[in-house]
């Protein structure tokens, strides 16, 4: 039977994820985590994405991101298909990078934007709750770069993230 096709709207927001093929490192070193936030930056300019936030982990990533335009399908496709093609050609290896489809859930960033705020804290909180940072690391989650927790406060960020968003949810 054939999947059911994924739901794309103009202005939709997403909490876009994937994990690597049988829970796999997808993100092994730093030359991996530039490629991604760069294959990403590519991304938001050829589907005109709004990121909100983002997290890598060694085996997965987190996305909160809007679609001005109803393309979230085509740009994932574009996104994970060169980010694998490049993770496999510079391994020399060949295959499924990450592990079937990745998830999207519909988050309501309208009115009080409650949830939008749940998702960009769980998304940022990823860190801490492997353990990587906070509690007795001696690490704070200002420091942990592969997220966009610390360009919300003493990096500029980059125009593909959309920051006001986020800040005003949680004034709110």
């Amino acid at each position: 039977m054939a999947r059911a096709p994924r739901y794309e709207a103009p202005g939709a927001v997403y909490h876009v994820m994937a994990r690597g093929d049988g829970g796999r490192d997808v993100f092994e070193d730093d030359r991996d985590r530039f490629g991604w936030l760069e294959r990403l930056e590519e991304a938001c300019g050829k589907h005109g994405w709004r990121v909100h936030a983002y997290v890598m982990m060694g085996n997965h990533f987190h996305v909160l991101l809007e679609t001005p335009q109803a393309n979230l399908v085509a740009g994932m496709k574009w996104l994970m298909g060169v980010y694998s093609q490049d993770w496999n050609r510079r391994r020399k290896r060949r295959g499924h990078v990450f592990q079937g489809r990745y998830k999207a859930v519909v988050v309501n960033g309208e009115g009080r934007g409650e949830y939008f705020r749940i998702v960009a804290d769980y998304i940022h909180l990823n860190p801490v709750r492997a353990g990587w940072v906070g509690g007795s690391t001696g690490r704070t989650l200002m420091a942990w770069a592969w997220s966009s927790f610390p360009l919300y406060g003493r990096r500029k960020a980059p125009e593909w993230l959309e920051t006001g968003r986020v800040l005003e949810a949680f004034r709110s």
